[in-house]
């Protein structure tokens, strides 16, 4: 037993040498793993700063005011609506450019809360407005909307928008001296301070509207030339940035009923269908892009279809709710829309869609309604100022400050 317990302290003793020394090498092979880790973080750290110092483009969309990805891919027309106190981002009564049908609250809508929505992207975020540097990155351009009445609502809210950063309100002007009205074909205004102009066209079809010929049938009083450009289009080739839409005035009431039907050379296309029409006019309206704009100099975009919330057969009744609709209800689709992508998609140079349809489907809150300057008239076409248009031009800005 003696020498058992001898040979066992032994054993216990040289086991215990063993794993202090195995605990040693264990611990020193430990930091050593740690120190070549750390100085593998440290040297991607030092890498990737210095490769943003030489490479900043890797940060600048943020910077510059631009779309800012939070996914690979971002589709800046899907999403939803959100509250956002900080809007709206102007007073329509401090702008002498809105015209007075388009503000509501001066016309005696009584809520607010249409005023206080931002349009959030799925995958992305839109900028915020910052006025002073649009301004400065607008000078010495000419921007140029044409199309109908909604046309002319999304001009008027970009000017709006952007008087908020002119201190000297009357260096903001119409260039004839015109007053805004429906009919008037042209309207510019200039902003001195910055030598720049934005510019309104009332071109409700984009191609050319003329009489029917002589030996046509009574009920033809008009045609529409759809393989000619509006004759005012050579007005619009001088420019920095081109803005397009129509859509609202292709229907049988302001065609057909009118006595209006449809010419392609020198003969009537009394069977054509609106739709067919339609691509056959846009389809003149790339053809003239690609021929006489240098895209190289002038950003073209077109706006798509808006949506409208009349309801009835005959589109007689004029709900205007208080908040957006949960759901677009069928409205975030639009053949003209359709049209429109299909026809910029095929073109062989750059342009832009501003897919507004989807947006504008939840907004029945957001129409004129009866608050216009004619209440007997109920309209749930059109947008309040400020309103849905603002956010129009808050992803227009996006594309042309980001390059993008």
């Amino acid at each position: 037993m003696g020498y058992s317990g001898l040979f066992i302290t032994k054993v216990a003793s040289f086991g215990k040498r063993l794993l202090k020394d195995h605990f040693k090498s264990w611990v020193f092979q430990s930091l050593n793993g740690l120190i070549v880790l750390g100085s593998l973080v440290s040297f991607f750290v030092v890498a990737g700063c210095a490769y943003l110092y030489v490479f900043p483009t890797f940060h600048s969309v943020i910077q510059n005011y631009g779309i800012s990805n939070s996914s690979s891919e971002c589709n800046v027309f899907e999403g939803r609506w959100i509250r956002d106190e900080s809007y709206p981002l102007y007073n329509a009564s401090d702008c002498p450019f809105a015209e007075r049908g388009f503000n509501c609250l001066v016309n005696g809508r009584k809520d607010q809360g249409y005023l206080k929505w931002r349009w959030k992207p799925k995958n992305c975020e839109i900028p915020r407005f910052r006025v002073h540097g649009v301004l400065e990155k607008l000078r010495g351009k000419r921007v140029v909307f044409i199309g109908d009445s909604m046309s002319r609502t999304q001009w008027e809210s970009l000017i709006c928008l952007l008087m908020t950063g002119v201190e000297d309100k009357r260096s903001v002007y119409e260039i004839k001296g015109n007053s805004i009205t429906k009919r008037i074909r042209y309207l510019g205004v200039q902003f001195s301070s910055f030598n720049f102009s934005v510019v309104f066209y009332r071109s409700v079809f984009l191609v050319q509207p003329g009489l029917a010929p002589k030996h046509g049938p009574k009920r033809a009083k008009s045609s529409l030339h759809l393989d000619k450009m509006d004759e005012i289009s050579k007005e619009w080739i001088d420019s920095d940035i081109l803005i397009f839409n129509t859509g609202h005035w292709w229907t049988r009431s302001k065609l057909f009923e009118m006595g209006c039907y449809f010419q392609v050379g020198g003969a009537l296309k009394l069977g054509m269908s609106i739709p067919t029409a339609f691509r056959t006019a846009l389809n003149t309206w790339a053809s003239w892009i690609e021929t006489a704009i240098n895209t190289n100099r002038t950003r073209v975009f077109f706006r798509s279809f808006e949506s409208s919330h009349w309801s009835g057969r005959r589109r007689q009744f004029c709900k205007v709710t208080r908040n957006p609709l949960s759901k677009p209800k069928g409205r975030g689709q639009s053949p003209f829309s359709d049209i429109i992508m299909k026809v910029v998609e095929n073109m062989a140079v750059p342009a832009t869609v501003l897919h507004v349809t989807p947006m504008g489907a939840f907004r029945s809150d957001a129409h004129v309604g009866t608050n216009s300057d004619t209440p007997s008239v109920p309209d749930c076409s059109h947008w309040c100022l400020p309103g849905v248009p603002d956010m129009w031009n808050e992803i227009l800005l996006s594309y042309l400050l980001s390059g993008n």
